[in-house]
């Protein structure tokens, strides 16, 4: 039986059991958004995941696992995975008609909240005159200006469609540029799918429990070294045993593929010291820290300017969009001004840039990132305080509007201290939260994120969720 589901995509052809065709047109699932006025205690009497796991059960017979990126399938929280109907704001809202707060963010890119309703207009008038071009627009222009008047290390942009495809355009850069082949990334960082990060990546790799990955043949990693992040005498260590052999070193500046860590007093500054000493580049991957930590991202909030940049999430406004720039005599390598080629179709898109436009916007208005800081040092001191007085060995902390907390004493300042987490009890509290009505990224391996659209009240909700959650955990 052919299935047309309602709200998630007009046309869309899904074999389907009767059961999940009748649950996917039901009154209330249908529509954008579905508005709860029950009770909080009829929410949490009726809460069910009856159309999610009929979705999904179809799904896993479509996709490989029943989903297009791993951690969305539960596997390190267990339980039922819920199938997204709409969002709005700071939440989202099942099939099954259960509302959430959102601490996800669609992974980061809607700091200003969900659908929000200027970028939406923008949009609308923007797919007026087509969604791409496959041809230079004069949007590409306006985001690049903006992009490079607020990171510092960036004086010209190439846009791309992923923080993936950021990531292994820069490598490319980095070799082309430096004439050297080998790179050094830390453990627990994540920099994208591509076959030469894929060593010690965290993240979903992690979440997982796989190897690194099958497929990935040796010759792609072997010019791979690691280090522990926040150990400078490892990466010391790294130069001196390889010197003059090194393109660059390549990090998160805030690590949110292990978790929540940020770097220790003076890591960042020992990093740029080695790299200049030795003539290697330095790669800050800003995917998820760029415009997130401050307007000029991580660079700018640690004082610290690296080589080359990789950007994503945030400048595409939710929509698919990467980017990598730096300085110019660097970038000036790319095609077509340079031999090193890298090419996109999609790149530059007309509605990627409109929405990136219109969130950088708004983020350079006063006092943003003065409350992403406040309200998300609220909630990380509330669930903290909360862990405590329940008697649970818990340690987290925040930058502006990104954060996480371990099932540990801590401190944490690398993947091995991450991997000391009880990661049962996390997948305890995950399925209560869910049940309280909130909205947690599915692993203990990644960081969290709050936008513009979170209130007081929604923090204040979520701290006594944790709270009730555990007390019974």
């Amino acid at each position: 039986m052919a299935a047309s589901i309602s709200g998630i995509g007009v046309g869309l052809g899904l074999s389907c059991s009767s059961n999940l065709s009748k649950a996917l047109h039901s009154p209330q699932s249908s529509g954008f958004r579905v508005k709860m006025t029950v009770s909080v205690e009829d929410k949490k009497k009726n809460y069910t995941l009856q159309k999610s796991e009929e979705a999904f059960n179809a799904a896993k017979n479509l996709m490989p696992g029943g989903v297009n990126s791993p951690v969305r399938a539960f596997k390190s929280v267990g339980g039922q995975p819920i199938v997204i109907d709409s969002v709005k704001g700071s939440h989202m809202w099942d099939i099954d008609g259960n509302q959430y707060i959102d601490y996800v963010g669609s992974w980061g890119p809607a700091i200003i909240g969900h659908a929000d309703d200027e970028v939406l207009a923008a949009l609308t008038e923007t797919m007026k005159k087509g969604t791409s071009f496959g041809a230079p627009c004069l949007l590409e222009n306006v985001l690049a200006e903006m992009v490079i008047s607020a990171v510092p290390s960036i004086e010209m942009v190439r846009f791309v469609n992923s923080g993936t495809e950021a990531c292994m355009g820069v490598l490319r850069l980095a070799r082309a540029f430096s004439g050297r082949e080998k790179i050094i990334k830390f453990e627990g960082c994540y920099h994208g799918h591509a076959d030469p990060f894929l060593v010690k990546a965290g993240s979903g790799v992690a979440t997982l429990g796989l190897p690194d990955s099958p497929g990935v043949p040796k010759a792609a990693t072997f010019e791979t070294l690691t280090a522990p992040y926040n150990d400078i005498s490892a990466v010391e260590s790294l130069f001196d045993s390889n010197k003059g052999e090194l393109a660059a070193v390549i990090l998160e500046p805030v690590v949110g593929n292990s978790g929540f860590i940020p770097p220790k007093p003076d890591f960042l500054e020992a990093i740029r010291r080695l790299t200049k000493e030795n003539g290697a580049l330095l790669i800050f991957d800003e995917v998820m820290t760029g415009f997130r930590l401050s307007y000029g991202g991580a660079q700018e909030y640690f004082g610290i300017t690296p080589d080359l940049t990789t950007l994503g999430k945030i400048i595409g406004g939710g929509l698919p969009v990467g980017a990598y720039g730096g300085r110019r005599e660097i970038m000036e390598m790319v095609a077509p001004a340079g031999p090193m080629y890298q090419a996109g179709t999609l790149s530059g898109n007309p509605l990627a840039m409109t929405a990136g436009i219109h969130t950088l916007k708004r983020l350079k208005e006063p006092g943003s990132y003065e409350y992403l800081d406040k309200i998300t040092g609220e909630l990380v001191q509330g669930i903290l305080d909360a862990g405590k007085k329940t008697g649970h060995a818990i340690c987290g902390g925040h930058i502006s509007g990104m954060f996480g907390f371990f099932f540990t004493e801590g401190p944490v300042h690398n993947f091995n201290d991450a991997k000391k987490s009880d990661t049962a009890k996390f997948a305890r509290f995950y399925r209560g939260m869910l049940e309280e009505g909130v909205y947690l990224a599915p692993s203990q391996f990644e960081a969290g994120f709050t936008s513009l659209a979170h209130s007081s009240e929604d923090i204040q909700k979520t701290i006594a969720a944790a709270e009730k959650v555990l007390s019974k955990i």
